[in-house]
């Protein structure tokens, strides 16, 4: 047991015991994630098969947004903090490709590397300063370092604007990876998917999660036996912007596009309520979320302008029926 271990644990004892009470939700947590990789790696074949090509791009979509939610969920489930500007990170990865691809960089690696880079960069400069708050406060601080990036953007006509920026060519990993190849595309994104819910997964049980916990629950006791609480949620912070920064880079070869919209508070919502409605603090939550989020907005935008609407009520179910999200709900092995 390590140091880190030993004096956080009494700290979450309560919570561990819970835990091991309920081993078996834990467990059909994994599975269930497992379930949710193993249907999307042979959905394409069987949709292809059926002819319904469509709903591949969709899930293409919908596994993008889950990275980037699943990047949410390391901030929201572990430390507590709900960022109203998580999309900028989005945005940022999106306009790394696009702008790079504009003065003719199509190099895959250094449009990567701009894209970690950047988005830690501003990871960490606006957690710096949002990190020490709390609550509400945290939420519009956020939200404001959000709404500079994306006003900055429409303000720089250069770059499109508020119209978007067209990539006109993939990034280029030379013949290693052809991300201009859809079918190829859908792996990649597949298998960033896979590993960022398998470090999801490995962080929420180690002495850095259980100390972002313990910190959420009791953040005076944390600071009592000598750890800085600051210190972890700031490496939280970083790390889910880098990740949502990952997911951008792979939106913008996905779409060929770019727009400021990327990174509206209206982005960042979506991706909290793809969160909410999977589960909180699981690890197929935030996929199951942006899937049923797609699925809504394929199935009744088709039928109404309206759809929101209908989602909002939905997601209202889910808190009010099944507050731990539609994972937690199977996770727990009752009825809502």
């Amino acid at each position: 047991m390590t140091e880190t271990t030993s004096v956080v644990a009494p700290l979450t004892q309560p919570a561990a015991k819970r835990e091991t009470a309920s081993g078996r939700a834990v467990d059909r947590d994994l599975l269930t994630a497992i379930a949710v990789l193993l249907l999307l790696a042979v959905a394409p074949s069987v949709l292809a098969a059926l002819g319904h090509d469509f709903w591949v791009e969709v899930l293409l979509r919908a596994m993008i947004l889950g990275i980037a939610a699943v990047s949410l969920n390391f901030i929201i489930g572990l430390g507590g903090l709900v960022s109203l500007g998580h999309a900028a990170f989005l945005g940022i990865g999106a306009y790394s490709v696009g702008i790079l691809a504009d003065f003719d960089i199509d190099n895959g690696v250094i449009q990567l590397l701009v894209t970690v880079g950047v988005s830690g960069l501003f990871a960490c400069l606006t957690g710096l300063v949002a990190l020490r708050t709390r609550g509400v406060h945290f939420i519009m601080i956020t939200l404001a370092f959000a709404q500079m990036v994306y006003f900055t953007m429409i303000g720089l006509r250069q770059f499109g604007g508020d119209d978007g920026l067209t990539i006109n060519y993939p990034s280029n990993f030379g013949t290693v990876v052809d991300l201009g190849d859809r079918s190829i595309l859908y792996y990649v994104v597949l298998a960033v998917l896979a590993l960022v819910m398998l470090g999801f997964a490995r962080i929420r049980q180690s002495d850095f999660g259980l100390l972002l916990k313990a910190a959420k629950g009791n953040e005076r006791r944390v600071k009592a036996v000598g750890f800085d609480p600051y210190r972890y949620r700031l490496a939280a912070y970083i790390a889910a912007g880098v990740i949502c920064g990952l997911a951008g880079f792979l939106d913008a070869n996905f779409t060929s596009f770019v727009t400021p919209e990327s990174m509206s508070w209206t982005s960042s919502a979506e991706l909290i309520f793809m969160v909410i409605v999977g589960g909180v603090s699981t690890v197929a939550g935030p996929v199951v979320g942006a899937l049923v989020f797609l699925l809504i907005e394929e199935f009744l935008g088709g039928l109404t302008v309206y759809w929101h609407f209908w989602f909002g009520l939905f997601l209202i179910a889910v808190v009010l029926f099944a507050k731990g999200g539609l994972v937690g709900l199977i996770c727990s092995g009752r009825r809502a």
